[in-house]
């Protein structure tokens, strides 16, 4: 495994003492106060006639741009987005929260909505947020990181797109993704992770339902309420909405670690072995990615957790470990230099 150096001086991830186990850390987060971050918010009409909405952070246009990916019925105000998103804030940088179809609050227009393996997708999106960049006079670096379900689409673009994504994107990180969709579908499917996946549930569904007076006859309403596991869900919703065949055949052509080979762009990813949704045994090792990606395993963290002490603890670590990243990437170029932030308060310094 290849640990990149710190630029930020930050350390390896080690949990608080007083919270220990991967869904403790997983869940703890989402009970914290979070931030207020003033979005501006744009949205773009699609070609089928569809929609996405964008959440800005505003900063001169000479600042690094990083754009972010949420995971599954995440959106802008996501713990792990928030924490980021106060780091850019802190660093003068700007921000973009891409909400996949259907994610920002209000219902897209057309039976598709999204998915984990969608990089069709994402291309548009950074081609278009790039081109807005250039014609904005801007220069300066763009980065991008996707989180769960969003790194996994994000992840297999890179993948696609070898040696061409670099000329779109100066580095991207990936944080406690599905690599493995089909190991990560069993391990939600039993037990405690049952949870996990009610919570999930509880939007999907409430999503596809709600479709069906917009578009009748798409799908068995009985079937899609008596949902209890992702894999139910994704054959009767996900999979024929979105092309696939059935569950298995998405899972499959989704998945995003067969194209960690093909990265030529410098990634990260970031996934705790202790993380519910992804068994370590599928995490790949390091003859299954390419030079430009570093594999970064901490023993814990849970799943886009990684809290910091002292207690109640701070979501610092992952955007943190991020902008280190970035910067040795090229994120120097922002209007206050990483390596120069004399205030930046590091949560686990080395002494």
């Amino acid at each position: 495994m290849k640990i990149s150096s710190l630029p930020l001086r930050v350390k390896p991830y080690i949990a608080p003492a007083w919270l220990r186990g991967g869904h403790a850390q997983t869940i703890y987060p989402y009970l914290l106060s979070r931030p207020v971050i003033a979005y501006r918010r744009e949205r773009w009409e699609l070609e089928d006639g569809d929609f996405i909405d964008i959440d800005w952070l505003d900063n001169p246009v000479d600042a690094p741009l990083v754009i972010l990916f949420h995971g599954l019925e995440g959106g802008s105000c996501s713990h792990y987005i928030l924490s980021i998103m106060t780091m850019l804030r802190r660093l003068g940088w700007r921000g973009a929260v891409v909400h996949f179809r259907g994610c920002s609050g209000s219902p897209n227009r057309l039976p598709r909505a999204y998915h984990a393996g969608d990089s069709v997708e994402i291309d548009w999106i950074l081609r278009r947020i790039g081109g807005q960049n250039k014609l904005a006079g801007s220069t300066a670096p763009l980065f991008v990181v996707g989180v769960s379900l969003g790194g996994n689409a994000f992840l297999k673009w890179l993948g696609e797109q070898g040696k061409k994504a670099c000329q779109q994107i100066d580095g991207a990180v990936a944080v406690s993704v599905p690599l493995d969709l089909a190991a990560a579908g069993r391990v939600l499917a039993s037990g405690f992770n049952l949870l996990y996946t009610r919570h999930f549930l509880d939007t999907l569904k409430r999503k596809a339902l709600e479709k069906l007076d917009r578009h009748p006859h798409l799908f068995d309403a009985a079937a899609v309420a008596a949902c209890s596991t992702l894999y139910q869900f994704d054959n009767l919703v996900t999979a024929p909405l979105h092309g696939f065949r059935d569950t298995e055949d998405y899972w499959s052509r989704s998945s995003s670690k067969p194209w960690l080979k093909h990265i030529q762009v410098p990634t990260l990813v970031i996934n705790a072995y202790n993380d519910p949704f992804m068994p370590p045994s599928a995490l790949p090792k390091p003859d299954e990615v390419s030079p430009a990606v570093t594999l970064e395993f901490p023993e814990e963290g849970g799943h886009a957790g990684f809290l910091n002490s002292p207690f109640p603890g701070k979501l610092t670590w992952l955007p943190e470990r991020i902008v280190g990243f970035f910067g040795e990437q090229g994120g120097c170029t922002a209007s206050r230099p990483i390596v120069e932030l004399s205030d930046l308060r590091i949560s686990n310094p080395i002494s």
